[in-house]
């Protein structure tokens, strides 16, 4: 978003907030907490967290590009009037950094507190990390509805639980593949591999969008005698092209791995975790 759209859509936002206010819009309109997020891993927290108390709106639609996020307006007036607003900072989505900066939201649960991989968002992919955004969603909204804190506290408790479980099954599974290269067609997953002890060669870099250097196919191949990889894992929205065609090549079978951000409508992240871990006791060599 440039400078002068930025102010321009601010100063419409602000219009329309103010249209809203004087309509006696805000937190009695809506059925609770009013929480915005901007993709579906917040979502998932915050709705999880916030239970029956809030009323949470995602400005990424369902399978729509988070990274390519540019609130119009309205979001933006969102944004502003928020009870809470939970966003990752810190690159992803620079049109709503920017937005952010400039409206001064008062509430905000910056996701980035738990994530401390340079450039790669996908801090979700670690249940227990997530887990651990769940108790900073809870003391965000115990700070704007104080009545309900301790039951925002017990339900990101109970989420704790819930992902600490699923890390469990993550950490038996993947136990006897300790080490093995988790060959992807773009570095999204350093979470899950640093969590599980994997080690992550990507055919593309963190922009799946970058065609990759003929020096980095040459690696790949060098990746895949050496370590007896036996499967390139694509991501379903990204499509497969580059993938099939290396896997042709070299022999290799392909797998669709989930980052977990395109999310399509009753795609939920305890199945996805559990689809990604199936693929991955298929995919990797374990010997």
């Amino acid at each position: 978003m440039t400078p002068a759209r930025t102010l321009g859509v601010l100063a419409l936002a602000g219009s329309l907030a103010a249209g809203l206010a004087a309509c006696g819009g805000g937190q009695d309109e809506v059925d609770g907490v009013d929480v915005v997020v901007t993709s579906y891993a917040l979502q998932f927290v915050a709705e999880e967290v916030g239970g029956e108390h809030v009323a949470v709106t995602n400005l990424t639609p369902p399978g729509g590009d988070t990274h390519g996020l540019e609130p119009a307006p309205r979001e933006v007036a969102a944004l502003a009037a928020a009870d809470l607003v939970v966003h990752l900072s810190g690159g992803m989505q620079p049109a709503v950094d920017a937005v952010l900066a400039e409206v001064g939201q008062e509430h905000l649960v910056d996701a980035a507190t738990v994530a401390d991989h340079e450039g790669d968002p996908h801090f979700w992919l670690d249940p227990l990390r997530l887990a651990e955004l769940g108790h900073r969603v809870a003391e965000g909204l115990g700070a704007v509805d104080p009545h309900a804190a301790a039951d925002y506290t017990a339900a990101a408790d109970r989420l704790e639980a819930t992902l600490s479980a699923l890390d469990g099954e993550y950490a038996d599974a993947l136990a006897p593949c300790s080490g093995a290269t988790l060959l992807a067609s773009h570095e999204a997953f350093g979470y899950l591999t640093d969590r599980y002890g994997l080690r992550q060669v990507g055919v593309a870099g963190l922009d799946p969008q970058v065609e990759p250097p003929p020096s980095r196919i040459r690696r790949v191949a060098e990746e895949v005698t050496t370590t007896g990889a036996r499967t390139i894992f694509f991501e379903r929205a990204a499509g497969s092209s580059v993938a099939e065609v290396l896997a042709a090549d070299l022999g290799l079978a392909t797998d669709v791995l989930h980052p977990i951000e395109r999310v399509l409508p009753g795609e939920t992240y305890p199945e996805l975790m559990a689809e990604n871990l199936a693929a991955l006791r298929r995919g990797l060599s374990c010997d």
